[in-house]
């Protein structure tokens, strides 16, 4: 592993669907009836029933309100303006592209100005982009294959081979990660993030594992966890941060996720691993 940004290998996408049926999917994803989003859309619902049957084409402008009234991500909004015959407006890029060097800049910043405590940024699929020197002494024992790029972080945390079994919170640590992927897919619809979780929800847990509960638990804001090393019980809490108003697709996916020490003797123990020999 390095602290090195690298992109991840995109997934194949399929035969684009026509734009009406795109909308109706995101519509009722987001449960919302015709005369509920013609009405926050501000347009007729007989034309609204027209964009979705075929039977009219909507605007580029269109596209772009209907988008923003459903909240659809970037990535899927590129995809409506396609399928209604407009070039996609949102750039797509790798980190690693010159053109977001002041963002791969700032990442890097935060990382390592995180340390000694560990820190990685994620795509959208919680595959490994970077992480900082603190992450690979958490990973020892861990299946090699677990390590190999792209390294999924909730596979590697979760999977019996992976860190599982070092998790002394494992029960509510995974119930915290499956409810964070089901707000991802109500909110992306991202069906190779659907597929995740099924994965994820079939592993067994580790032989021996309780159902340790800690304190301090914040939905949506901060998570205990504490881990088994060689070095003793450490105890952390996790925090993720995304970019707040992106108008890039890569920067819209991207999350970065912090680990504090929750007591002194965490805190000792990083430091002194990360302290020059």
């Amino acid at each position: 592993m390095t602290a090195s940004l690298h992109p991840t290998a995109r997934p194949h996408r399929s035969t684009p669907l026509p734009f009406g049926e795109h909308l109706r999917h995101w519509r009722q994803h987001r449960r919302l009836s015709q005369l509920d989003l013609a009405s926050e859309a501000d347009i007729s619902t007989r034309h609204l029933s027209f964009v979705e049957t075929g039977r009219a084409v909507p605007s580029r402008e269109m596209v772009l309100r209907l988008s923003e009234r459903l909240a659809i991500p970037l990535r899927e909004r590129n995809t409506l303006l396609v399928a209604a015959g407009y070039a996609p407006i949102y750039r797509e890029r790798p980190l690693d592209d010159p053109a977001l060097a002041s963002a791969r800049q700032a990442v890097e910043l935060i990382l390592k100005s995180h340390e000694p405590f560990p820190a990685l940024a994620l795509d959208r699929h919680w595959n490994l982009l970077a992480a900082n020197a603190a992450l690979p002494h958490l990973l020892a024992g861990a299946d090699p294959e677990l390590l190999q790029a792209p390294i999924n972080v909730l596979r590697l945390s979760l999977h019996p081979r992976g860190l599982a079994s070092k998790i002394v919170n494992l029960a509510q640590w995974r119930n915290h990660l499956f409810e964070r992927l089901r707000q991802q897919i109500a909110a992306t619809a991202d069906p190779v993030l659907a597929e995740l979780l099924a994965e994820l929800q079939a592993y067994p847990l580790p032989e021996g594992a309780d159902e340790t509960h800690l304190e301090g638990e914040h939905l949506g804001v901060v998570m205990p966890f504490q881990f088994r090393t060689a070095y003793g019980v450490l105890s952390f809490i996790s925090t993720v941060t995304i970019f707040g108003t992106p108008v890039d697709v890569t920067l819209q996916e991207l999350m970065l996720e912090t680990f504090f020490p929750a007591d002194a003797l965490t805190g000792e123990v990083l430091r002194k691993l990360l302290s020059p020999a």
